[in-house]
């Protein structure tokens, strides 16, 4: 799948639907072995720009989509279009739809206590016959790692999604990835929504959503995030500083001088040896840093 340069780092040119192809692939492929998913809105981009290790993740990520619509515009801005959104909780509602249809496993790991056994009973209803394998709040921390992986071997999931935000919950899995049982095929981890699935965070109406309004409907409602949107107006300032350059000739996509990105292109058995250096870098990031929500649609 071919990969879009945003501001140094890797997204994949895809929508929800192609990436639903991708991730199913990944739950057939034999051997198996495990695939992280990381859905990139803007705070991604801005937090990659400043934290190398967070960087060289998302660029060896097997799948990184476009979450938000900020990326799909800076896309189209910059001259290398994708094809749309594949956003956290569309992504989880389809899994959920495979484990109904095909018997795929869900562990549910993270948020906040209570809310992953919310989320759950509430893809229960929406998906009968989906099969939930467990769910556990824990946390990114090293001390909970024996109790997450104690829950982890018994349950032996096909999917783990995992809820600390972002960058803790990536950081974690690309970090922690060597010890997972052998059963997980799919990682991804998914900010906030067990919070949105479970109604403790409602949802923006879906004709905001149509027209990318989210992060308003969400400082409305959560006030406190305005600081993050701050974040997110200068991503559009420094999409529109790179487009300007771009369209008149003075820089290209990639060239030198950007932050370092991945190829753009996948490359599997680059990606094998790519592992080895990240979780050299992952490690020299700290668990004490849980993140905020991210990975839910922008």
């Amino acid at each position: 799948m071919r990969g879009i340069d945003i501001l140094g780092v890797r997204v994949h040119d895809c929508d929800l639907e192609s990436a639903m192809r991708a991730i199913e692939g990944f739950l057939t492929e034999a051997p198996a072995h495990l695939h992280q998913v990381c859905t990139v809105n803007p705070e991604f981009v801005m937090e990659a720009r400043r934290n190398q290790a967070f960087r060289q993740l998302l660029n060896t990520a097997d799948l990184a989509t476009p979450d938000g619509v900020g990326i799909v515009i800076a896309s189209h801005l910059l001259g290398r279009p994708v094809r749309g959104r594949a956003t956290g909780v569309a992504m989880v509602e389809r899994l959920a739809g495979l484990s109904a249809q095909h018997g795929y496993s869900l562990f549910l790991l993270g948020a906040a206590e209570g809310v992953a056994e919310e989320a759950a009973q509430a893809l229960c209803r929406r998906f009968p016959g989906v099969h939930i394998a467990g769910t556990y709040a824990g946390s990114p921390h090293s001390r909970d790692l024996p109790a997450i992986l104690a829950r982890l071997s018994a349950a032996m999931p096909d999917v783990l999604l995992v809820a600390y935000g972002a960058p803790a919950q990536d950081l974690w899995i690309g970090r922690h990835r060597h010890l997972l049982p052998p059963s997980v095929k799919v990682a991804m981890g998914v900010g906030g929504v067990f919070d949105y699935l479970s109604g403790r965070v409602p949802l923006a109406p879906p004709i905001m959503r149509r027209l990318g309004l989210e992060w308003l409907f969400r400082l409305v409602n959560q006030p406190w995030r305005w600081r993050r949107i701050l974040r997110v107006f200068a991503f559009g300032a420094l999409v529109l500083k790179e487009a300007a350059l771009y369209r008149t000739g003075l820089h290209k996509p990639g060239a030198p001088g950007r932050k370092p990105t991945a190829s753009s292109e996948a490359n599997t058995h680059a990606h094998a040896h790519a592992h080895t250096n990240t979780n050299t870098l992952v490690n020299a990031g700290t668990d004490a840093h849980t993140g905020t929500p991210a990975g839910q649609p922008e």
